[in-house]
Formats: structure tokens, sequence, C-alpha cells
């Protein structure tokens, strides 16, 4: 596929690059960020939630949050964050709460005190006698192969752990977790019934040397970025790299400063090192200093050399 005219990154920094505060561009991202999965392919079953463009009033909100942050720092609480997908969740919660529509966030369902069964990520507002479930997401998946379009192309969709896959993870949504109104077990704690139950996933999805193929149920704007092994680098376009925390996975960058930032060079030497006591791959957003603002141009996963291998082996 070509290029789109404009990348993820440029929109998101003309539309919201006037935010500075990290947390504040986390939420703005979940918010602004196209869906991973698209609402409108049959394949979903209409299953897929969508939260819509940023209205002008939820932008002067976010605005506004940027200037002042109190609110959304009780919110988070003094806590180390160490998941992303529980700092993403607790953004959410709060997005929700403000919105009026957060009925009950995390609400577990046992079958005793011992046995889980699961859990309401969400169940918002839905008129005066239902709630709405929302199964929420937030992931990153590296292209293992080509895709395909058979039922299983969501497995070549892999964790950069190779831990999950974009298949597992929509299957044990759909097979289990969106039915988790009808359980006998959640009926004493529904504040009421729920009417409809859906997923929201947002993330990130990375292609081999920056192509991509058309997938069927993959949103056709998601965000988007590479993947290459560390033998690859002296390939990547850019001047300027920085290793990306895990907390800072969800927006793209932007700061008036940075730590660490590093030629081709640097980074390889660096994860050279790095990848001889820890597999585990790393994200690098590609920068560029404009205007006296450090910001992503673009965004990729480095692996080990033998990560192919290990995805391969993987396989079904």
């Amino acid at each position: 596929m070509d290029k789109l005219a404009e990348s993820y990154q440029q929109g998101f920094h003309r539309r919201l690059g006037h935010l500075r505060r990290a947390r504040v561009r986390a939420l703005a991202w979940l918010l602004d960020a196209p869906d991973l999965l698209d609402a409108d392919e049959p394949l979903w079953l209409g299953r897929i939630a969508r939260l819509g463009p940023i209205t002008p009033e939820v932008a002067a909100w976010l605005a506004r949050l940027d200037h002042d942050p109190a609110p959304l720092d009780a919110a988070l609480g003094p806590r180390v964050y160490t998941r992303l997908g529980l700092y993403a969740e607790k953004l959410m919660a709060f997005y929700y709460e403000q919105q009026g529509r957060l009925v009950a966030h995390g609400l577990q369902v046992r079958a005793n005190r011992n046995a889980t069964i699961g859990e309401f990520d969400f169940l918002l507002e839905d008129g005066p006698d239902a709630v709405e479930h929302i199964e929420f997401a937030t992931k990153f998946y590296l292209l293992d192969g080509d895709g395909g379009d058979s039922p299983r192309q969501f497995d070549a969709l892999v964790g950069p752990n190779l831990a999950d896959s974009l298949g597992a993870k929509m299957r044990k949504v759909f097979e289990r977790q969106l039915s988790l109104g009808e359980h006998p077990a959640a009926q004493p704690i529904l504040p009421r019934p729920v009417a409809k139950a859906r997923a929201l996933v947002k993330g990130w999805l990375f292609y081999p040397a920056g192509s991509w193929p058309d997938m069927q149920g993959i949103a056709a704007g998601h965000c988007r970025g590479f993947w290459c092994a560390l033998d690859e680098i002296e390939t990547l376009s850019g001047e300027a790299f920085l290793v990306l925390p895990k907390l800072q996975w969800l927006a793209p960058f932007r700061a008036s400063s940075a730590e660490r930032m590093m030629n081709g060079a640097q980074l390889r030497a660096e994860l050279e090192a790095q990848f001889e006591t820890n597999p585990t791959p790393v994200l690098v957003a590609v920068v560029r200093n404009l205007a006296g603002m450090i910001e992503e141009v673009d965004r990729g996963f480095i692996v080990p050399n033998d990560w192919r291998e290990r995805a391969a082996a993987r396989r079904p």
C-alpha cells in the first residue's frame, strides 16, 4: 500500500500538539486514535465500539486539563503504574466518569471467594433501565508473515514478547468476556441488565519494512509503525532515535527535551548490549527537532536477530 499523505503522528501533532503533559497526551491519544478494528466489518458481528472524533467540547476539556491536571492526577492516584493496560484503563475510567457515563469500573464477578469468573472493564449508562458493557483493550502487535485472508489471519499479529496474538485476544473477548453479563453469577451484582456488550480496541500495529497489507477486519486508518531486527537498523530512515518507556507507548512523543537521544550507531550499540541479557523487543521513536520541540516522526519495534525464528516456532 502507498503511505498515507499524513501520518498519524503528523495529524496528532497538528490537532493536539498544544497539549504538554504526558498523562493528558496519553488520554488524548486514547480518545483521538482511530479504532484498531473496523466496526463496520461483518466479521465482528456489530460488537465493536467506537468513540468517534473528538468534539470541540472534549478538545476544550483536554486543554483545561492540560492547564490544571489536578483532577486527573487525583483519579490516577500516587501509585507508580507498571502495566500499560491498567494505566490506559484508568485514563478511560476518568474520561467516562467526567462525561457522566460511568456506572462501574473493574467490577469483578465471582463464583465464590476464591474463584473469579471475570470482570467488567466498564459499565456505562445506557438509559434508565440498562447499562452497556465495554470490554477495553490497548494492544501492540507485530505482523509475523503476510497476514493473508484466512480465518486465522489475526494469529499472525503477535505481541512483541510472542506471548499473545490479536487472534487469541479477540477469541477470548468474543467467546468469553462479552458474554459475562449473561452469567448467573453476574446477575446479583449488576445494577441494571446489560443491554449491549462491545469491545473498544485501541493500539498500534507494526509491519516489517514499514509496509502493510490490507487485512479484513482491521480499520484502514489504524495507527501503524515498522519493526525490524537489530541487524537491520542501518536501513531505517531518520537521524535521531529515542527509546520509549512503556508508559509512553500510547501517544506520539513530543516534548521540549528528551533524555538519551541517539543516532543509529549509538542505538545499535545500546540494544546489542541490552539484548545479550534481555531479549525483550524495544519500541523506538524516530524523532526530529522542530521549532524547539522534539517530536516523533515514526515509531517501530527493534527485535533481537532471532525473533523471526522464535515467532515462526510459535505458529499454530
